[in-house]
């Protein structure tokens, strides 16, 4: 086995998005090769409604397909082709845009006291991108969760690990999507395909990760014992790790112990052609897009 190098740590850039969102961007609208297939990467916790409660009202997607997993509060959805729903705390939402749908995503008026959650973006191949649009809504409650002999919890929301699957299927970019929380002081190895893109979430808790080239580590915490680290010094919260190649990724959980999402995807390595919602291949391909919503024909009827 090959310890994953961590090409580089970021932590999210606070932006406003939908209606005035505020939100944190992990990655986003910039080079799409960085993370292939993962195009853009959204933490949207928050506990003040005035920063959240216009939401993201009426806007279209074509070639993507989007992820949402809600860790509190409550998001209300609708879209052109009349699917309607609520996601709770703990659900799980895949969109495939496929060749485009109009939808909007606002929090619920019963629950408006906070939205806690991520939103991420896969690209869909080019022989897929005009695939039938369609969602796959998940409950908390079907999401397996495995808690180890040392206290470590996994929910495997898609993919495979530790002899279980995640519930959510038939994605294109076959990715692998966990949410993991290391206890105090434990050391762990997770295996990760060779093959795929990697990267972790931090969003609680503190700790580091092995760096293959370094042996102390990567730190994810400001602080210890009072001195300022100087190893890539960042705050844990909010924090991406960007893996390079390899078999496995090691963390060591510090004294709150760790929460992150690790995240894996099978790169497409195609052109990629991007502007706001809509992704596609070729420049063409775009302002057909484009073209098609100023016309009213953007929507297919389905078949």
């Amino acid at each position: 086995m090959s310890l994953r190098p961590i090409l580089d740590t970021t932590q999210a850039v606070p932006t406003i998005e939908g209606a005035g969102v505020h939100l944190h961007r992990a990655f986003g609208f910039q080079n799409p090769d960085m993370l292939d297939p993962f195009l853009l990467f959204d933490d949207f916790r928050n506990d003040d409604p005035e920063k959240f409660k216009a939401g993201f009202p009426w806007h279209p997607h074509r070639g993507i397909e989007t992820i949402t997993y809600v860790l509190s509060g409550a998001v209300e959805h609708g879209d052109s082709l009349g699917n309607t729903g609520v996601l709770g705390a703990g659900d799980v939402q895949w969109m495939t845009a496929g060749s485009g749908i109009m939808h909007q995503e606002m929090p619920s008026e019963n629950d408006a006291g906070q939205m806690h959650g991520f939103q991420l973006w896969a690209n869909l191949p080019g022989d897929l991108k005009m695939t039938a649009p369609r969602y796959q809504d998940v409950k908390g409650s079907d999401i397996p969760e495995i808690i180890d002999d040392d206290g470590t919890r996994v929910k495997i929301i898609i993919g495979e690990f530790w002899g279980k699957r995640g519930p959510v299927d038939g994605i294109a970019a076959d990715p692998q999507y966990l949410d993991i929380f290391v206890p105090a002081g434990v050391r762990k190895t997770f295996k990760v395909d060779t093959y795929r893109r990697a990267f972790a979430y931090v969003f609680e808790g503190e700790g580091k990760f092995s760096d293959a080239s370094s042996p102390t580590g990567v730190l994810l915490e400001k602080e210890v014992r009072g001195q300022e680290v100087n190893i890539r010094d960042m705050s844990g919260n909010r924090t991406l790790v960007r893996f390079g190649t390899g078999d496995e990724i090691s963390v060591q959980a510090g004294e709150k112990g760790l929460r992150f999402l690790l995240v894996s995807g099978a790169p497409i390595q195609e052109p990629v052609a991007w502007h706001g919602p809509i992704v596609m291949n070729t420049r063409e391909e775009l302002q057909q897009a484009f073209s098609e919503l100023r016309n009213g024909t953007f929507i297919r009827p389905a078949h």
